[in-house]
């Protein structure tokens, strides 16, 4: 795992994806890790926060970018301190190339979560917690990351995985994952 030392891997996918498990296994499995979770960055606005919708204000916008920018800045500055980590949100469409460029620590490498809408929906259903609802559907997120995300670093169809078999398959397709350095 010396290619991991002092790097960041940044996992995406939409709400329910597995990125939460996926992102913990994966920094368990590495000698010297932080998992870092870039909704806590949302979760610590306590008054006038305003959440992002399919059709954002631009206060919603300018917070998740805010958002965007502190976890990178935070990622970096474990990266520097020979931690690896492991970042963890939904960074789709456009967002993505901004967030990666935000990111300077090298090397950089990017998975992002795919499994279809109906595992999507079946894993919402199983869940504590609830993503969806209000604005958002799977169908309407999943096609924002299908549509409009750009096709880097490494994507996997999760679908009938475990956790653990996609922390297997991304520590052997680190390579395909890599985004620069």
């Amino acid at each position: 795992m010396q290619e991991l030392a002092s790097a960041v891997v940044v996992v995406t996918g939409v709400m329910a994806s597995g990125k939460s498990t996926v992102a913990q296994l994966l920094a368990e499995r590495l000698p010297r890790s932080v998992h870092l979770r870039g909704d806590g960055f949302r979760r610590m606005i306590v008054s006038g926060r305003e959440e992002f919708t399919p059709q954002p204000t631009a206060e919603a916008t300018a917070q998740l970018q805010l958002r965007y920018q502190a976890s990178a800045m935070v990622a970096d500055l474990y990266a520097q301190a020979g931690w690896t980590v492991v970042v963890q949100d939904v960074v789709l469409g456009e967002h993505l190339v901004t967030y990666l460029d935000a990111v300077t620590t090298r090397p950089l490498y990017l998975v992002v979560l795919a499994p279809t809408p109906e595992a999507v929906a079946a894993r919402e259903d199983g869940r504590p917690k609830s993503g969806y609802g209000g604005p958002w559907t799977v169908d309407l997120l999943d096609d924002g990351l299908r549509r409009g995300t750009p096709p880097l670093g490494l994507w996997l169809d999760t679908s009938h995985q475990t956790p653990g078999q996609t922390v297997e398959q991304i520590l052997a397709n680190l390579a395909a994952a890599r985004i620069v350095g």
